[in-house]
């Protein structure tokens, strides 16, 4: 469990000096990778696909709607709903956050089937972790038929890996 941990805390890093050149944490850019995926969601419908509490979003949102990447708005006739909708400046975020999503990618030199493969299984012990089962359950059941979730930006899976992160090409 320890190297999982410590696995998916070098990803994490990885993350960070990129997302800083395109002016965006890692948290924010999650929050953006569920908008680009479907804009126009609640409070509420982000922080379940993050895993969050609501009012965890709260201080992020409103940091990111300062800056000009979204917007919020209360929904009537139930002012209690907040929805969240990109502006053009957030959409526009999306082409180069697609190449951060690459670079990281290919800094883990894992094959496309093996990075999918990676992929299916984390969101199964997400899914075991959430529903409280224990992993010899998931493995006694049949096959997933859901569709598994992607964070994968238009255009970030048919790139090919050129260079090493921060290696000079030349």
């Amino acid at each position: 469990m320890l190297r999982l941990v410590c696995g998916l805390g070098s990803v994490t890093r990885s993350y960070r000096p990129l997302l800083a050149q395109i002016g965006l944490t890692y948290p924010q850019y999650l929050v953006m990778l569920v908008l680009w995926q479907d804009d126009g969601q609640s409070v509420n419908d982000i922080a379940a696909r993050l895993s969050l509490p609501g009012h965890a979003l709260s201080p992020l949102l409103a940091w990111m709607d300062r800056a000009g990447l979204l917007t919020r708005t209360r929904q009537a006739p139930d002012r209690r709903v907040v929805r969240v909708r990109l502006t053009p400046a957030g959409r526009d975020l999306e082409v180069a956050a697609a190449e951060v999503q690459r670079s990281v990618v290919c800094a883990t030199q894992l094959s496309a089937v093996a990075l999918g493969e990676l992929r299916e299984q984390l969101h199964g012990v997400v899914e075991d972790m959430t529903a409280g089962t224990s992993a010899p359950a998931r493995r006694e059941r049949s096959p997933r038929h859901s569709r598994p979730h992607s964070t994968a930006l238009p255009g970030a899976s048919r790139v090919r890996c050129l260079t090493t992160v921060g290696v000079d090409p030349s």
